[in-house]
C-alpha cells in the first residue's frame, strides 16, 4: 500500500500525476519527514506502471529535494525540505482553475466567488485571520 493516494487518469503522463500526488502528500504533511518512500518495485507494482517510470518518479523527487536516499535505510521523505508558500499554492492550481471556470460558467462575479470561499473557510476552519497550521 502506498503512503499517498493517486488515481491515474488519461490525458496526463503517469510520471507527472505520481510526482504531483507524492509532492502533495509531503507538502500537506500526509507523509512526514523521515517516512519511508516506496521502492521503485513497490511503486511499479502498486500503480501498475513501468519500472522505468517508477524509477524516474523517485529520481525526480530526489532531484527536487523531497526525498533523500539514506545508505542502509532506503529512500525517505527529506527532513531538510520545506515547501514555500508558492509551492503550496501551486498544488491548488488545478482545483482553483476548475473553481474559477465553473464560477464563470455560472455567471458569478469575483466578489461572489471570494465571498463563497470565505464563508466555506469560516465554516470549516473558523475566521480566516488565524494562520493555517504548517506541516
Amino acid at each position: 500500500m502506498l503512503p499517498f493516494s493517486v488515481s491515474l487518469t488519461t490525458g496526463d503522463s503517469p510520471f507527472r500525476q505520481i510526482v504531483f500526488a507524492a509532492t502533495r502528500a509531503v507538502v500537506s504533511g500526509e507523509m512526514p519527514a523521515g517516512e519511508p518512500f516506496p521502492s521503485v518495485r513497490e511503486l511499479s507494482q502498486a500503480l501498475k506502471i513501468n519500472p522505468n517510470t517508477a524509477h524516474k518518479v523517485v529520481a525526480e523527487l530526489v532531484r527536487v529535494g523531497l526525498l533523500e536516499v539514506l545508505p542502509g535505510v532506503g529512500t525517505v521523505v527529506s527532513s531538510s525540505w520545506r515547501a514555500t508558500d508558492d509551492e503550496r499554492g501551486m498544488l491548488l492550481g488545478e482545483e482553483i482553475e476548475r473553481l474559477v471556470v465553473e464560477a464563470r460558467r455560472l455567471g458569478l462575479s469575483h466578489d461572489e466567488v471570494a465571498g463563497a470561499v470565505e464563508r466555506w473557510w469560516t465554516t470549516l476552519f473558523g475566521p480566516a485571520d488565524r494562520p493555517a497550521p504548517r506541516p
